[in-house]
């Protein structure tokens, strides 16, 4: 009985903890090979995968059968970090479904995304994560501050972003 309550919490945690509140639909207009390359964290919610992560950046890469692969990279107590994962394609195109452990699989939905691909706002299937990503290390604060917005609209709690030290 203690190990399936032990693994309850672990899948919690992998899954999300919280009900979910926020909008997290998807854009519409979401082109996956526009969005593939390089990405560099520039604000995320807390979270135990990433838990003292600086310098974060995304690879995304498409497979020959159709899947991306996803490379995470960091520093975590100035040594260099990766963790390599794979996302899925659904019938959404802007709903991905990514997994860095086997057969566990989140969603990884692009919540808004400039029109020339320069920066989105990436969430889950809850309210415990988000992401703000950009194409280059910073983002000015005119960016910033329509992404928060956006989010905030949505209903996320913008003041749980940690801003990534890059």
């Amino acid at each position: 009985m203690k190990k399936m309550n032990a693994f309850s919490v672990l899948l919690r945690k992998l899954i999300g903890r919280s009900k979910l509140t926020a909008d997290n639909s998807v854009v519409t207009n979401f082109d996956l090979n526009r969005f593939l390359g390089s990405w560099y964290e520039i604000a995320r919610f807390d979270h135990i995968f990433e838990r003292g992560m600086e310098n974060t950046k995304a690879l995304y890469t498409l497979r020959k059968d159709g899947k991306v692969d996803v490379l995470n990279t960091g520093l975590k107590n100035g040594k260099q970090s990766e963790a390599k994962g794979v996302a899925k394609r659904t019938d959404t195109p802007a709903l991905l479904r990514v997994s860095f452990w086997g057969p566990f699989y989140s969603d990884y939905r692009i919540i808004l995304i400039e029109e020339d691909y320069k920066y989105a706002l990436v969430g889950s299937g809850s309210n415990d994560y988000l992401w703000i990503l950009a194409r280059t290390l910073q983002i000015s604060d005119e960016i910033k501050n329509k992404i928060l917005a956006e989010a905030q609209r949505r209903g996320y709690d913008t003041d749980k972003l940690i801003w990534v030290k890059q």
